[in-house]
């Protein structure tokens, strides 16, 4: 297909050229490497959210200039990778110039063998994945910027519809991130998957068992933090896909749950990540593995034990997608955790208790886990406050307010002056009086004065020998 010249109707926001919507920095790049007598355009995404009236996450751009070419081109730029992408520094940001490329030989599902460098825009654009990320703006050297559409992606932009370029198969059979992508795709932007696509992707969804950890976690980071992360949960279930990144959740399907009449496990499961706080994203997480333990623990219509088991299973997710240590520890326990019962007859040591014991595991922890018990109850088609959820948010924000004693720190004496006062000695011992100091200052935050802790030292002291 030709160059096609922008008309102003297809800008979301009335700008009459892409110009007015590529920033300065970009343009600048552009115009240095037509200078040079080379082409170059700015493509795939970025091209596609201007059409959608988004402001782009990045500004990708391609050239027939190879990788040594561009780096004479500008100061300070860093050839990334084997694949033709170069780094470039403009105010203050990082751009990626990469060249027209061919792939040749994906033989893992994953990535390209061997690449081979392109001569022209069209042929770059051939190797994309769908037809909105498949347009680039831009010239050869002596040419007007336009937009390149081989494959009529602004017409799918318009239609909010997701087509793979070409063969969907062979796309996918190519890179089976592409699949995963395509689900988070339709779910952050509010696509429908084509026909073809769609069914392409259930053909060859086993094809994803193939990819790394990382790659899918990046995707399913996206997906998670789109304002109504179901609509693609059930899209990974329905294709397949879910399967092979988790066989526990896929498990989901068709367990009972005497909770919303006629749904089951899965569909408690995606309820409960709708429902949870988009701007927390380790609770989102944590919601959609909260359950991954009662498939394996269904019996007698109960299950018995699902929140220790699901700990490990989750932890056991999270390592397979190298999730950070301290993400993965922390959603480990909100797991292990979101089962705690609480009653109106708490007293307020039982409260400070609740609190200390959150407060262990990390700063925000509680939080988290007070906004997983909400979204486990709007998943359980129950008010977010049931179970007395806002009594207790109420209690906790409370002591919060006071000098709240939770540890070692907050007493007023520490080891060294039990042993300048007491004659005690570092060892389990002290530890010991240390800790019943602890559990009596949250029992009656009023005993926590030096005389008084010396006191009760003193005599625990004693009793201990």
């Amino acid at each position: 297909m030709a160059h096609v010249p922008v008309p102003g109707s297809q800008l979301t926001g009335g700008p009459t050229a892409f110009e007015d919507a590529i920033p300065a920095s970009v343009l600048d790049l552009l115009a240095t490497l037509w200078t040079a007598g080379h082409a170059a355009y700015v493509v795939g995404g970025s091209l596609r959210d201007v059409l959608l009236g988004r402001r782009p996450d990045d500004w990708d751009m391609a050239s027939n200039a190879e990788p040594e070419q561009v780096i004479e081109l500008f100061s300070g730029a860093v050839y990334e990778n084997r694949f033709g992408t170069v780094a470039v520094r403009r105010d203050g940001e990082v751009f990626e110039i990469t060249t027209f490329r061919t792939d040749h030989d994906y033989a893992d599902f994953r990535r390209p063998h061997r690449v081979e460098f392109g001569d022209t825009i069209e042929l770059d654009l051939a190797r994309r994945d769908f037809t909105v990320n498949a347009m680039a703006w831009g010239a050869r050297p002596g040419e007007e910027p336009a937009l390149v559409d081989p494959y009529d992606g602004r017409s799918d932009a318009a239609g909010r519809l997701l087509r793979a370029v070409g063969d969907p198969s062979a796309r996918f059979e190519e890179d089976a991130l592409r699949m995963v992508r395509a689900i988070r795709l339709a779910t952050t932007l509010g696509f429908e998957v084509e026909a073809a696509t769609l069914a392409a992707v259930v053909e060859k969804a086993t094809l994803v068992a193939h990819l790394s950890g990382e790659r899918i976690a990046a995707e399913l980071d996206k997906l998670l933090a789109a304002t109504t992360p179901s609509a693609g949960l059930r899209l990974l279930s329905e294709t397949g896909v879910l399967a092979s990144i988790s066989p526990e959740l896929a498990a989901q399907r068709g367990v009972p749950q005497n909770k919303v009449p006629g749904e089951d496990l899965w569909d408690h499961t995606v309820r409960s990540v709708d429902a949870a706080p988009a701007a927390r994203p380790i609770v989102r997480l944590a919601a959609l593995l909260h359950d991954v333990g009662k498939p394996a623990t269904f019996a007698d219509g109960r299950f018995m034990g699902h929140d220790a088991v699901g700990a490990e299973l989750a932890g056991a997710f999270l390592d397979r997608l190298r999730s950070p240590r301290a993400v993965r520890d922390r959603v480990v326990e909100l797991v292990r955790q979101h089962m705690f019962s609480y009653e109106s007859s708490w007293s307020d040591a039982a409260v400070r208790r609740f609190i200390g014991k959150m407060a262990a595991i990390g700063d925000g922890a509680l939080d988290e886990l007070l906004d997983l018990r909400a979204a486990d109850n709007v998943g359980s088609g129950l008010p977010a406050g049931a179970g007395h959820l806002d009594e207790l948010r109420a209690r906790v924000a409370a002591e919060l307010r006071a000098d709240l004693v939770l540890d070692r720190g907050g007493l007023a004496i520490d080891g060294t002056d039990l042993i300048d006062t007491l004659g005690l000695t570092p060892g389990p011992r002290l530890g010991r009086i240390l800790e019943d100091l602890v559990e009596r200052v949250i029992a009656d935050p009023a005993l926590n004065e030096r005389p008084t802790l010396l006191l009760l030292a003193r005599a625990a002291l004693t009793e201990d020998r």
